[in-house]
């Protein structure tokens, strides 16, 4: 069953439990066909192996992927001992294999290690781009370049379950902290090798596995509404509510005084208005309202009946 045609205007964050075997991209096709939204996009690439929270960004709330993008993440992984595979998942092809002769307090030792900040350097087989060109076509075409360790953090990372070869994570880390990258190096650490047998996210900042759709529900015309986060609610930004004249002046992208808006203490927020519409993002500058965002949508959905 299709939804309804006023979903086309949609605006907001749809967190859907995104399937296995699915790429990121080819998931927000197929959940903006369904609801009609003229665009659509997402908040945090999932690799197609993995299943969870993917922030589906819907209308106007496309524009608000750079401010979710930075959020921290939580999974649930699950890790093979002594195999070894040059993705660094179960998808790739075997590389080495060795003998799993270790203790549960040897990996709880390696966890130890592993937690707080570190440089990690990207797999080859990513999306990230060197030389202007994608880091897996490199890799699929057999040529390994040197890649840039980058910071991450990884703030819980705990040993659910431990039945050697195979054991379970669940972690929480920030930003770009690639999983296939830390499981291979607890293997390394661990002295037999590791890959990634399976992997789910269950929060993408404050989005959560529990106000989630599934992919199969959104096809088959299911509410929406329950798993839909107002643009408002999708962003960490304080919120100034304005009126009248002053949504105006916004729409004419009018750079007002600070302490008329009541924001002289804000670094970035939001402005919505007395309906809870987000209208626009913006910041401080030399005591006037400087514009990041603004989104026209919604004061056309405002000025609907």
């Amino acid at each position: 069953m299709d939804q309804p045609a006023t979903l086309s205007r949609v605006h907001g964050v749809l967190v859907v439990d995104k399937p296995r075997g699915l790429s990121s991209a080819a998931c927000v096709d197929k959940v903006r066909k369904a609801v009609g939204a003229a665009r659509a996009g997402h908040g945090g690439t999932l690799d197609p192996l993995a299943t969870g929270v993917l922030a589906v960004c819907l209308g106007a709330a496309t524009k608000l992927a750079s401010y979710m993008l930075a959020d921290d993440k939580a999974y649930e992984a699950e890790g093979l001992l002594g195999v070894e595979m040059d993705t660094l998942d179960r998808t790739g092809t075997v590389t080495a294999t060795r003998e799993v002769n270790v203790s549960r307090d040897a990996m709880l030792a390696a966890i130890a290690r592993r937690t707080g900040e570190q440089d990690q350097v990207p797999p080859m087989f990513s999306a990230l781009k060197q030389g202007g060109e994608r880091l897996y076509d490199l890799a699929r075409a057999g040529v390994e370049v040197e890649r840039a360790a980058r910071r991450i953090r990884i703030d819980r990372l705990d040993l659910v379950r431990f039945e050697p070869p195979r054991f379970a994570l669940a972690i929480d880390c920030t930003k770009g902290t690639y999983i296939r990258s830390l499981v291979a190096d607890l293997g390394t650490d661990v002295g037999c090798g590791a890959h990634l047998t399976e992997l789910r996210r269950t929060r993408s900042g404050r989005f959560t596995l529990d106000r989630s759709i599934t992919l199969e529900a959104v096809l088959a015309g299911a509410d929406i509404s329950g798993a839909l986060v107002p643009m408002r609610e999708a962003v960490l930004l304080p919120e100034v509510v304005v009126r009248g004249d002053q949504i105006t002046s916004i729409r004419s992208g009018v750079q007002l005084p600070v302490d008329r808006m009541g924001a002289e203490n804000l670094e970035r927020f939001q402005f919505v208005d007395e309906a809870g519409r987000m209208l626009a993002v913006a910041h401080a500058l030399e005591g006037k309202v400087i514009y990041d965002r603004v989104f026209p949508e919604m004061f056309v959905a405002a000025d609907e009946p």
